[in-house]
């Protein structure tokens, strides 16, 4: 079964496209300044790593990498361009050992091994064979492939050194984790559509659209530059929020969910009940804020001691009896 043929050879270019990729940009950016506000303590928690911000996340990076797979089949789809795709593949490649070495300095505990970067030039080679293959079947291996976290389990797969395929049971720490399964699957989803569908995309509507208002503009010059913007950005935000931070300090109720919640958990596992424990945990981080005591770096005896006594009070005046949490 032969493919179909295009009016004309896959276009490397597309407004439509350049502007969704500006928009993911975007949404990204905006993700990581929820982050950094909740890194540098201007927000009470970091939302970004809350359920809704996990979901946000995941969002923004298949959005990504399905883009990826998309532009892989038009730059690619009449046959490999191989200096146009090593050139990319280069840059890609060593900006994400840049981000490697970078994090490594800045955090060492968390630095990023396998963030997204490395992920698209990984999944960039990976799926040169898939170029040649029917969009059926590239769709039926990307969804093997978004599929395998949930159910391929093997104790070698718990190598820190294999942590890069994503089969792991305990995730590895770090502040940016794009492994190859499920996320290889979003750009072989993107290529196999792309394939599908380039013919129509390209005589219709989204082919034929240009960016004409500013805001369009502006996002086809995001998404033509994505790389360059992606590298500044998060340094960009850093930099200023550091500067209010140091000008305002910490949010005054910086940490104080996490705390509560905390709090809480710890005391429903010695006994508590799940309501006292709340008001308990409430009552707590609103003492130690009213004695002065929250934001602390560290206790002193008489500071610990303190606090062990406002944590006692509260907990006796919300569930009834001397069990402390």
């Amino acid at each position: 079964m032969t493919e179909p043929a295009l009016a004309s050879p896959p276009r490397t270019r597309i407004d439509a496209l350049d502007a969704a990729r500006g928009a993911a940009l975007a949404a990204m950016a905006l993700y990581h300044a929820t982050w950094d506000l909740g890194f540098l303590q201007l927000t009470p928690e970091n939302y970004a790593l809350t359920g809704p911000g996990h979901v946000a996340a995941h969002l923004i990076a298949g959005s990504f990498l399905s883009i990826v797979g998309i532009g892989l089949w038009l730059a690619n789809g009449r046959g490999l361009r191989w200096h146009p795709f090593l050139a990319r593949l280069a840059r890609i490649g060593g900006a994400a050992l840049a981000i490697t070495a970078a994090t490594w300095w800045w955090f060492p505990d968390a630095y990023i091994f396998f963030g997204v970067l490395h992920c698209i030039a990984v999944a960039s080679l990976l799926a040169l064979p898939f170029l040649r293959l029917p969009p059926l079947v590239t769709a039926l291996v990307a969804a093997a492939v978004v599929a395998a976290p949930f159910w391929v389990r093997h104790a070698l797969l718990e190598e820190p050194v294999l942590s890069f395929l994503g089969l792991r049971t305990i995730p590895p720490r770090t502040n940016d984790y794009v492994p190859l399964f499920p996320w290889f699957g979003l750009v072989l989803l993107g290529l196999a559509a792309a394939k599908a569908g380039a013919p129509r995309l390209l005589r219709g509507p989204l082919g034929r659209w240009q960016a004409r208002s500013g805001l369009a503009r502006a996002a086809s010059f995001a998404g033509r530059h994505s790389l360059a913007i992606y590298l500044v950005h998060q340094p960009l935000l850093l930099a200023i929020l550091s500067g209010i931070a140091f000008l305002t300090g910490p949010h005054p109720r910086a940490g104080l969910p996490q705390f509560q919640r905390d709090y809480a958990a710890q005391c429903e596992r010695t006994g508590g009940r799940p309501d006292g424990c709340r008001i308990a945990a409430r009552c707590t981080g609103a003492a130690l804020r009213r004695e002065g005591l929250w934001g602390l770096g560290g206790f002193t005896p008489l500071e610990r001691q303190r606090a062990q006594a406002l944590s006692q009070d509260c907990y006796e005046a919300a569930t009834g009896n001397g069990m402390a949490p």
